[in-house]
């Protein structure tokens, strides 16, 4: 994997290519989370081995994310709640993660580049215009709707474009992580674990059990016994 497609971008004239993906779509507990990154393609060792968060043991993905969060340009997290999954569906839900990563992304870009005060609400990275042009990509079918910035949605581009498989790998680690922490409130479940996802045991859990609060309730309410 290389930056051949952010270079041909880059030569089209965009300054900077952001790298978007998700992680927890299929789940049936916890939040939707994406992440996005802005990749140094000047700096950046390919020999780190960055590819599909997916492909990549838990040991490696956390040293990864730690390394490209402190050599990326800019980078972001973004996460909607199973809350809003269950009022808006997956599919809404997903952009509007991505949304809210690229948005914090952008956010944080201007201020690194403009030395403006952190206290500035992240939305307002949406007004980042001017004469630097950002292009998005996103992993998987759709682009996100209503959005002031050229994106292209790459079908596998976790496997294709460094700059996604960047930001699937932050985006994993940092869900990994929160469903580690809510596990210490829901044991039952063993979210440590599976992170959320329908394994035999999970399904089993809520079916002896009924639902947490972290549950979709959407996702969970054709379950039957096994």
């Amino acid at each position: 994997m290389n930056f051949r497609y952010e270079q041909k971008k880059i030569s089209d004239g965009y300054h900077m290519v952001i790298g978007c993906d998700e992680v927890g779509r299929g789940c049936l507990a916890g939040p939707v989370v994406a992440g996005a990154v802005i990749m140094n393609l000047e700096t950046w060792d390919m020999k780190q081995g960055v590819r599909d968060s997916k492909l990549l043991s838990v040991k490696k993905r956390e040293e990864l994310s730690s390394i490209i969060k402190e050599q990326a340009l800019a980078w972001s997290i973004g996460q909607v709640s199973q809350e809003i999954v269950d009022e808006i569906n997956i599919h809404n839900a997903t952009l509007l993660a991505m949304r809210k990563a690229v948005e914090g992304l952008l956010f944080s870009h201007v201020v690194q580049a403009h030395g403006l005060p952190q206290k500035k609400k992240q939305a307002e990275g949406l007004h980042y215009k001017g004469t630097k042009r950002p292009f998005l990509v996103i992993d998987g079918k759709f682009t996100i709707p209503n959005f002031d910035i050229d994106q292209e949605a790459v079908v596998d581009g976790d496997n294709k474009i460094l700059s996604i498989a960047a930001a699937s790998i932050i985006a994993k680690v940092y869900r990994d992580r929160l469903m580690t922490k809510i596990h210490q409130d829901y044991p039952i479940y063993n979210f440590a674990q599976h992170k959320g996802y329908g394994t035999l045991f999970h399904r089993t859990m809520i079916l002896q059990n009924g639902l947490s609060s972290v549950h979709r309730k959407s996702f969970c309410k054709n379950l039957r016994s096994i």
